[in-house]
């Protein structure tokens, strides 16, 4: 069935998630091992709670929500995205050319991540609904979030990238993830850096910003990324690159910030 004839909202459909003590268990596992991605969606799952389901609506709606539904239908963002080839010809400034580069150096794919909430919660078992539709517009547009706003994928510029992306889709679990990575980031280095005030920065960032997962992906690729940068008023991670100075020059390495949190 074509997305414009799933209903918005599907019956089997939750619309209200917050269970914190549901979500502090599956923090604790994500923290004894930071491979196990799915932890991630289960504290996302668990708190999120109805405005995300508000905005998603509310695009879905949209002109433009029902335009990229039916240029998306049969063909999703993440298989865009993965298809390096269709983005050769774009030149060494644009969007295409700097996420390419990124996902090449980080041995990532949309597809990748796509899989992972896969193995979270089956294709099967999901609502059939534009919902899921735009739910995996969020998802896949993760690592342009990455590109667009200059936050790494070391442990601070994961936690800074979800406050800038709660203030973007306001899922409190993504809220949640972003604190409580910077408390952990905090314990275990002990570091003098100002980790917190990264996390507010992420957040003014990303609440001054258009909306990212709304972007026109096939338009916004081969234009020059200080452009779209500047168009979707995205500003500068100041205090993160700070923090990343000053945790480097503590001798704070990745393996340290992430080390295992004993029992």
């Amino acid at each position: 069935m074509a997305i414009l004839d799933l209903p918005m909202v599907a019956n089997d459909r939750d619309m209200a998630g917050f269970r914190p003590f549901k979500a502090l268990h599956h923090f604790k596992n994500l923290i004894a091992d930071k491979e196990d991605t799915k932890q991630v969606f289960h504290i996302i799952e668990a708190l999120k709670g109805r405005k995300p389901f508000a905005q998603a609506k509310a695009f879905i709606q949209s002109d433009v929500g029902r335009e990229f539904m039916i240029r998306e239908d049969g063909n999703p963002i993440s298989e865009k995205l993965d298809d390096h080839a269709a983005w050769a010809d774009c030149g060494p400034e644009t969007l295409a050319h700097h996420y390419i580069s990124f996902m090449k150096r980080e041995g990532l794919t949309a597809a990748g991540l796509a899989e992972e909430s896969y193995d979270w919660r089956p294709r099967e078992e999901r609502p059939d609904d534009q919902v899921e539709w735009y739910l995996c517009r969020l998802r896949d547009t993760h690592d342009l979030f990455h590109v667009l706003t200059s936050y790494g994928r070391d442990a601070l510029g994961e936690a800074a990238l979800l406050g800038f992306s709660y203030e973007q889709n306001q899922n409190l679990g993504v809220k949640f993830i972003a604190y409580a990575a910077a408390r952990q980031i905090k314990k275990m280095s002990g570091t003098k850096a100002p980790i917190y005030a990264a996390i507010k920065e992420g957040r003014a960032l990303g609440k001054a910003a258009a909306k990212l997962a709304h972007m026109d992906v096939e338009k916004v690729m081969r234009e020059d990324i200080n452009e779209v940068r500047a168009r979707m008023n995205i500003g500068e991670p100041v205090i993160y690159r700070e923090c990343l100075r000053i945790l480097d020059s503590e001798g704070n390495t990745e393996e340290r910030l992430l080390a295992p949190q004993a029992a």
